[in-house]
């Protein structure tokens, strides 16, 4: 990353900057908030995610007043218009427990109390229709997403506060049919997933959006670490997978309940040496630069270091 348009931080350096702000959960929310695999302490939450939400409060607080600004300049009634926060990066690296503490954390403070969170997932192409494209063995790629669809949620969200998604179920592995969710006007939505921070790939050109997801975004944050360790995460978090959530015969994974560990593993490394690990390197690791924050994790899944864009 081109250390000119960002300022590196460790983790000492970057926790000084919480300044005075409180803790605001409890052990037992952070215990609730973590994902498998994943050990978050207090003392990361304090250190390393109470400072990112002082950023973003203030970020929140400068926008909402250029908003203003803008709605009196042209004349037109001013409403506060939802603050989006996206979140990037590989499979297994931790989205989504960053995700959920972030909301958990920023619902607390009273400038913004109501945040929403919503993945990506819901806009992947229902399993018929990536079967029909000859996609399934391409899931999580770019061409694997409904990018129309997805523009259309973040330009309603923009323009009104108030937009549909649908909603993906990691137990059946499919979008739901006939289901959907309505966000309606937070003031900070939490957008996470894979493909947040690519710029079009893989939308057919005569189809392309005018727009792209990061046009939407107010601030954008990418969770790093060295891919061996992402992949190890990953086969980790499957084999936990394959003694729990895949023993449920609703599973789509459930054909491996019975799984001996050495096929599970087996199995588990074919999709990432076939997937996972392709779009890592070719699709999701080259949007890394363009995050306004970095967050790095070591070997432990903690965070060792950061980088912040310099405005």
């Amino acid at each position: 990353m081109d250390s000119e348009s960002h300022s590196d931080f460790s983790r000492a350096e970057w926790a000084r900057l919480r300044s005075s702000v409180p803790m605001m959960l409890s052990e037992a929310e952070v215990e609730a908030l973590r994902g498998a695999n994943e050990p978050t302490s207090m003392v990361e939450v304090e250190e390393v995610f109470l400072p990112l939400t002082r950023l973003i409060n203030l970020h929140v607080a400068a926008s909402r007043g250029l908003a203003r600004v803008t709605d009196d300049f042209v004349g037109r009634p001013s409403w506060p218009r939802p603050y989006i926060v996206a979140i990037a990066g590989s499979v297994a690296v931790g989205k989504s427990t960053v995700a959920r503490l972030l909301r958990a954390l920023l619902s607390r403070w009273p400038d913004h109390p109501k945040v929403d969170l919503v993945t990506t997932d819901g806009f992947l192409f229902p399993t018929r229709e990536l079967e029909a494209r000859g996609l399934m063995g391409r899931k999580g790629f770019p061409e694997s997403y409904d990018v129309k669809r997805m523009i259309g949620f973040l330009s309603d969200m923009r323009a009104t506060g108030r937009a549909v998604s649908p909603v993906y179920s990691h137990q059946a592995y499919d979008i739901l049919p006939g289901e959907e969710r309505f966000v309606d006007r937070p003031d900070i939505l939490i957008f996470e997933g894979l493909n947040v921070l690519q710029i079009g790939a893989g939308v057919e050109r005569a189809s392309a959006p005018v727009f792209t997801a990061s046009d939407f975004f107010d601030i954008s944050i990418y969770i790093d670490a060295a891919e061996q360790d992402i992949e190890r995460w990953y086969l980790e978090r499957f084999m936990l997978l394959q003694r729990t959530a895949f023993q449920n015969p609703a599973s789509y994974f459930h054909h491996m309940a019975k799984a001996s560990p050495e096929e599970s593993r087996a199995f588990a490394m074919q999709l990432w040496d076939q997937i996972n690990g392709p779009n890592l390197r070719e699709n999701i690791l080259p949007s890394r630069s363009r995050a306004d924050v970095v967050l790095h994790k070591q070997v432990d899944h903690g965070v060792d270091w950061l980088r912040l864009r310099r405005l």
